[in-house]
């Protein structure tokens, strides 16, 4: 068995035996500025929140690299890539992963898009979005729509990553209106 494969195991059977998961802090509201962070992307590189002052942003929190729900999550923002693109908006994924397992995430599913590593899990906790289960932590499947302003003008909190590319799209068609 991989690494990647025996922390995926790990991860799962912790968190289904696990029957209370830890949040660290409260969901930043609607209305209220997000949270600045910078945190490095698969490449290395640090990108900042304040970078995409004058854009729409999508910024969703995933809870691991390589496991099944957050590949097919993955997948389909990109999958959609060019409609987020027609409409002017970023999708920048965040975990607690390192941006080298970022990496080779991003080279075996083909991914293009920005996936941040945050090691240290001060955004995670900052937009209320780590779950902590005692030696574990992971970002929550969270996702905040941030105005060009930098607002958060939408939260989600029931994500079914087989669908939520599709509901985010949706809610920006509302949104953009």
């Amino acid at each position: 068995m991989t690494n990647n494969a025996l922390m995926a195991a790990l991860f799962l059977v912790v968190f289904a035996v696990t029957p209370l998961a830890v949040m660290a802090s409260p969901v930043p509201p609607v209305g209220s500025m997000a949270p600045e962070f910078t945190l490095p992307s698969q490449e290395g590189a640090p990108i900042s929140l304040k970078d995409y002052r004058g854009k729409w942003v999508v910024l969703y929190f995933y809870p691991k690299d390589f496991t099944s729900g957050c590949t097919i999550e993955a997948h389909n923002f990109q999958r959609d890539q060019a409609q987020y693109q027609q409409k002017g908006v970023v999708v920048l994924g965040v975990s607690v992963d390192s941006a080298d397992s970022h990496k080779q995430f991003c080279t075996k599913e083909g991914l293009n898009f920005k996936l941040l590593a945050d090691t240290d899990h001060k955004v995670s906790s900052a937009y209320g979005s780590l779950t902590n289960l005692g030696l574990v932590k992971f970002a929550s499947r969270h996702t905040f729509i941030i105005n060009p302003e930098g607002k958060i003008v939408k939260v989600f909190t029931e994500v079914n990553p087989n669908q939520h590319s599709a509901e985010v799209l949706s809610a920006l068609a509302e949104l953009q209106k």
